[in-house]
């Protein structure tokens, strides 16, 4: 099971594929998604899931917020067939 609130890269990954990355921020991205469902303010989404603060770093919270929503919009349009062609991946312990 991926991580509920992992920490978050000032960019997501650009990869044509599923990285090690978007398998730990799959919460993050779902929760990307229903934030943007709900037309919740940037800001505000920012400041929540990925713990940035736009008052105080308006283009870095915006770049991230951006990248990481284009990433999370990738990852259910195309990146999920990655996961079914190999499988989730299995706790290590």
């Amino acid at each position: 099971m991926p991580p509920r609130d992992p920490k978050v890269a000032d960019l997501a990954p650009s990869e044509p594929t599923l990285t090690s990355y978007d398998e730990q921020h799959a919460v993050t991205y779902m929760r990307l998604l229903d934030a943007e469902a709900d037309n919740a303010d940037w800001r505000e989404v920012a400041r929540i899931v990925l713990h940035l603060d736009p008052a105080l770093q308006p283009d870095r919270a915006r770049r991230s917020f951006e990248s990481h929503l284009a990433r999370a919009k990738w990852a259910a349009r195309h990146g999920y067939r990655h996961l079914l062609q190999r499988g989730w991946p299995k706790d290590e312990k």
